[in-house]
């Protein structure tokens, strides 16, 4: 559902700035305010879950996002859409790192990266549902129904809350006593936590980037190269999305297998290759499989960010570092549409998405210099 939300109002943005009266700089701020919840939420979540329980907090962000996203159907106006956006940003911020905390604290450590990759797989499902069911939904439904969907994962909440427990590592954790400003210390605890920390916001940062700035924009994008109608725009965006689907899968496997590192660093050097690739087409079928292509490897690496952060912290700060460096990234990344944008308006959509390929390059020299790899290591 949280990918779902995000991809269609990459669609919905006509709709709702003809409806709102909205100038573009307002369209975009909406993505950018989500996200900019995000840090807020997965700071905030991420430091309570590491106290409370991953199960019982997780169900919170849901809850909160959910509801926060159905009020968007009632906004009447840019300041209290813009505020929904952001409190269902919150609940969107904390999901990702308990989730995945959750799911690294459950699976055997030959299998981590496999566990975390199948989390991300459920991003990407709902990234596909909002392309291929949007063009269908949002002429009959209108932008308010759309958002009136968003209340669907309170009932997950429930279920989550009812039927989960948690991991036995959790349960093993130092005492619940241990404070929020030294599970914020354990990302610097040391010369290795601290360059850690560093290259891990610069891998979220690019990661995030790099997507939204691609995702949110190829709509448009394929509308104004190719003159396509919302549908077939829906329908490359969908292909784009399911070799993004591939591209985490593998990654899972490959890294599970070769090792974190090596995983990484082959998919950042077909991102950059990509990106510059799909840029300088401009025939629609080669551009079909082209964006599946670079799909899988500019969000591929998804899969591996769960585990990567789940190695690299103790217990007790587990779901903090994994929200915290998560959603950091996530804020950087939110200037992705505003970059991409402003490029394309400057110059032209494929100078904005190839200017992307000089991030990967930062991406690659983080990666080399200060993560380390912890392939198969038991969590501490």
């Amino acid at each position: 559902m949280d990918g779902f939300d995000l991809l269609i109002l990459g669609f919905m943005l006509p709709a709702i700035r003809a409806a709102l009266h909205l100038s573009p700089e307002q369209a975009g701020a909406l993505v950018t305010w989500t996200l900019v919840g995000a840090v807020a939420g997965g700071i905030g979540f991420g430091l309570l879950s590491d106290r409370f329980g991953r199960v019982r907090v997780l169900s919170w962000t849901i809850a909160v996002f959910a509801l926060f996203t159905g009020l968007c159907a009632l906004a009447r106006g840019f300041g209290d859409l813009i505020a929904y956006r952001t409190m269902a940003g919150i609940g969107l911020g904390g999901e990702f790192g308990i989730g995945m905390a959750l799911a690294a604290e459950a699976c055997p450590p030959h299998a981590r990266a496999r566990y975390s990759s199948c989390v991300a797989l459920g991003w990407q499902a709902g990234v596909l549902g909002a392309a291929l069911l949007t063009p269908a939904l949002l002429p009959i439904a209108g932008w308010r129904g759309m958002f009136a969907v968003g209340l669907v994962p309170a009932l997950v909440a429930f279920g989550v809350r009812r039927t989960l427990r948690e991991p036995e590592t959790f349960a093993r954790r130092e005492p619940a006593t241990v404070r929020a400003s030294e599970r914020l210390r354990a990302l610097f605890a040391d010369a290795q936590s601290t360059r850690s920390s560093i290259g891990l916001f610069i891998l979220c940062s690019v990661q995030n980037f790099g997507y939204y700035g691609i995702m949110i924009w190829m709509p448009t994008f394929l509308s104004a190269k190719l003159g396509f109608s919302l549908t077939r725009s829906g329908m490359w965006t969908a292909v784009t999305v399911l070799g993004m689907m591939a591209g985490v899968w593998c990654f899972g496997q490959l890294a599970d297998r070769i090792g974190r590192k090596p995983a990484f660093l082959l998919y950042q050097v077909g991102a950059a290759a990509m990106v510059l690739v799909y840029a300088r087409l401009a025939d629609p079928l080669s551009m079909l499989w082209a964006g599946a292509v670079m799909g899988a490897f500019v969000n591929g690496m998804v899969g591996g960010y769960g585990t990567l952060l789940s190695e690299l912290y103790p217990g007790h700060a587990r779901a903090t570092a994994q929200n915290v460096l998560w959603n950091a990234g996530r804020a950087v990344g939110g200037f992705g549409p505003l970059a991409v944008g402003a490029v394309a308006a400057r110059y032209a959509y494929p100078v904005a998405i190839s200017a992307l390929a000089a991030l990967y390059l930062l991406d690659i020299a983080a990666l080399l210099f200060l993560i380390p790899e912890r392939k198969g290591e038991a969590l501490h």
